[in-house]
């Protein structure tokens, strides 16, 4: 299984490295059977994170053909602005409509062999560019709102998984959603490994559209 986390100018790296730690550690757990990589759609060059002067290098080029998942982080930045030319994750994340990513993003989500995940923002690039309507997904708590208005079936839990789509919530749910994403695909006892080794313990039931449907009590 190799998996792309996609790069933009703007992302916020905690979306990034926990999710890349946390996988790349069950690739060695599990004898190389996962790969992940940083991938943007420029191909590879040194991408700025929305934290300060921190980047990240992108080494290969987002490619629905060489990737079985693609994982998208949010943006790091103001919430709201403050002064004008702020760069708000709003703004971060509309200008990411602006590169390849969407039509990348939206030939992945029309395939239905390819796992596209999020954490935090992640899942309103998704959003905002129209490929995720209908479809149950969570974001960090400040962006349900917008998710909701977009279309989404929004669900408040720490990971969504529904089906080839699975999302997280606030950015430190990265960790989380690496070691679903290695139970799900690899099994219990590589994701528990991991989670050994990182001394952290998943939280939450995640959420997926099946069983029994609660009464309101």
């Amino acid at each position: 299984m190799h998996v792309q986390i996609a790069l933009f100018d703007g992302f916020d790296p905690l979306d990034v490295i926990a999710p890349f730690e946390v996988l790349h550690a069950g690739g060695l757990f599990a004898a190389g059977a996962v790969t992940v990589a940083l991938a943007s759609v420029e191909g590879a060059r040194d991408v700025p994170s929305g934290t300060g002067s921190l980047s990240l290098r992108a080494t290969e080029v987002l490619d629905t053909s060489r990737a079985d998942v693609i994982l998208v982080p949010g943006a790091s930045g103001r919430v709201e602005e403050r002064t004008e030319g702020d760069d708000t994750i709003p703004k971060i994340l509309g200008r990411t409509l602006e590169t390849r990513l969407p039509d990348v993003l939206r030939e992945a989500c029309t395939d239905p062999e390819l796992i596209v995940a999020t954490v935090c923002g992640g899942s309103l690039v998704l959003a905002m560019a129209g490929l995720i309507e209908g479809r149950h997904a969570v974001t960090h708590h400040l962006g349900m709102d917008l998710l909701d208005a977009t279309g989404v079936v929004v669900v408040d839990a720490r990971v969504v998984d529904d089906g080839d789509l699975v999302t997280a919530a606030g950015v430190t749910s990265g960790l989380d959603l690496g070691l679903y994403l290695l139970e799900r695909e690899l099994g219990p006892r590589i994701a528990h490994a991991v989670e050994q080794m990182f001394a952290h313990e998943r939280r939450g039931t995640v959420w997926r559209p099946r069983g029994l449907e609660p009464t309101t009590i």
